[in-house]
């Protein structure tokens, strides 16, 4: 086994630290002796500003960026969702983990007298459409997108660890609050009467876990290829290639999902105004082998054919 101990850093909350121990795992069963470095981020200490308003770009990923450039750490974890587009200088991609469920799910509260409208959300029936539901998150993106679908809402915003989320739900008077399956299925939140949002795309890279190092730290790098899982890493990269296209952050309501079958890529995209109340939307296929650029050529298409004239009446995108 080798001798250097790799210093895993990651935030502090549970969901988090569940996914720094999975990378703790994979690297002790690979043969190395790895420690957890749990590090505050700007995004856990502010829990009341709405993201979209704080920067954004890297709110959850700075100070574990700070650690490893000043090699406090010799790794970091993070949802790959939360990683800027590009790295910092000096920061390279070393593995994506392969990926968990990327869709987004409505949780209702407990005897909400809007069960009837929430059983039916994935139903095309126009007559939900008209439901007042009172529904909480703090991503532009799932905002945009259910006002989009249910214009007649009110939105809320939400912020805090999941758990911290859940609480507030069952404190409040909402019906419902938006979350990413993947982070309420990896540390056992996930309730059961969750509703999987068939018709939502999610953010760029949703459900996966992306690790990151030094550029010149070459046995970090090797460590972690063991679990580097290619075709999540294909995927993942084609949707943050669109999303860096279109110069869109968590600011502005961009979605993506690539997905392999049978040896070709398909990928599915999304921008919208913050409202809701305009869309643009662009699917393509590709073989497996073209699959590199697909992200890039997407976003392009969908700037042509009217996503541009909707990234530039968005007010959050100018900011």
């Amino acid at each position: 086994m080798p001798e250097k101990i790799l210093r895993i850093g990651t935030r502090e909350s549970q969901l988090a630290l569940w996914q720094a121990n999975k990378v703790k795992d994979l690297l002790e069963k690979a043969g190395y002796a790895p420690e957890l470095v749990p590090i505050k981020s700007e995004g856990d200490i502010n829990l009341t500003t709405p993201l979209y308003e704080m920067g954004v770009q890297g709110i959850f990923t700075r100070s574990l960026d700070i650690a490893l450039l000043e090699k406090r750490i010799d790794l970091a974890v993070h949802s790959q969702k939360d990683v800027p587009t590009r790295l910092p200088a000096g920061i390279v991609q070393t593995a994506v983990l392969e990926r968990a469920s990327y869709k987004d799910v409505l949780v209702p509260k407990q005897d909400t007298d809007a069960i009837p409208f929430l059983e039916q959300l994935n139903n095309e029936d126009e007559a939900f459409t008209s439901f007042p539901a009172v529904i909480a998150t703090s991503s532009i993106r799932r905002r945009a997108q259910w006002l989009h679908r249910y214009p007649q809402s009110t939105m809320e915003n939400l912020r805090g660890n999941v758990n911290t989320r859940l609480k507030k739900l069952a404190e409040s008077q909402w019906h419902g609050a938006i979350f990413a399956a993947a982070g309420l299925q990896r540390i056992g939140v996930l309730p059961d009467n969750a509703i999987e949002l068939d018709w939502m795309l999610p953010a760029p890279a949703q459900g996966a876990i992306v690790v990151v190092c030094g550029e010149n730290d070459a046995f970090t790098y090797e460590a972690c290829q063991s679990f580097h899982h290619l075709h999540t890493a294909l995927c993942t990269q084609a949707e943050k290639d669109f999303l860096r296209t279109l110069m869109g952050g968590c600011s502005t309501p961009i979605s993506a999902l690539a997905q392999i079958n049978d040896q070709q890529l398909f990928f599915q995209g999304s921008i919208l105004t913050p409202d809701g109340k305009e869309k643009a939307v662009i699917e393509k296929t590709v073989p497996l082998e073209d699959a590199s650029t697909i992200g890039t050529i997407a976003a392009e298409e969908l700037l042509a054919n009217g996503g541009r004239a909707i990234a530039e009446a968005s007010d959050y995108g100018k900011k």
